[in-house]
């Protein structure tokens, strides 16, 4: 019964994982008029941290806290996936050399925000969505600063 858990679970997660990709896919098609299936990857993966991350904590920290983490999360795995892509297989998908502060071209604190704003949507989609496909732990309202009382998803 384990192994049909772990696969079910399995399973959820990957059907996740491609609604963010296809999600964030769609966003670069609108946003920049072209993608690359990388980021289809990059997306389902940093979609699918978004709804985990909630999970974990019991859906308990606060809204700015959950985007502080997906943030960072999101930062390190573009910094990673960049410098395999870009640099590494040459296919130079993006260049951020020419904006301030940016580290290796890979990253910048410009687009971290503006990652960071896509979760502000990312987090209670993808924690509802895991939601829906397992009848576990329902996210609760999310507080802007203040993290929710414990036990309170229980309610």
């Amino acid at each position: 019964m384990e192994r049909d858990d772990f696969l079910k679970k399995l399973n959820v997660y990957f059907l996740v994982g491609i609604v963010g990709g296809a999600l964030y896919y769609l966003i670069e098609i609108l946003y920049r008029g072209y993608s690359h299936w990388s980021m289809f990857l990059l997306g389902g993966i940093a979609f699918l941290f978004c709804g985990i991350q909630g999970r974990a904590v019991l859906w308990q920290d606060s809204l700015i806290k959950q985007l502080i983490k997906c943030g960072i999360f999101i930062t390190v795995a573009e910094f990673i996936t960049g410098l395999i892509v870009n640099r590494w297989m040459g296919l130079e998908l993006w260049d951020y050399s020419d904006l301030p502060f940016n580290v290796m071209g890979q990253i910048c604190p410009h687009f971290a925000l503006a990652f960071m704003g896509l979760c502000v949507i990312g987090i209670p989609l993808s924690g509802y969505l895991l939601y829906w496909l397992t009848g576990e732990l329902r996210p609760v309202k999310m507080r802007l600063f203040r993290s929710e009382a414990k036990n309170s998803h229980l309610k």
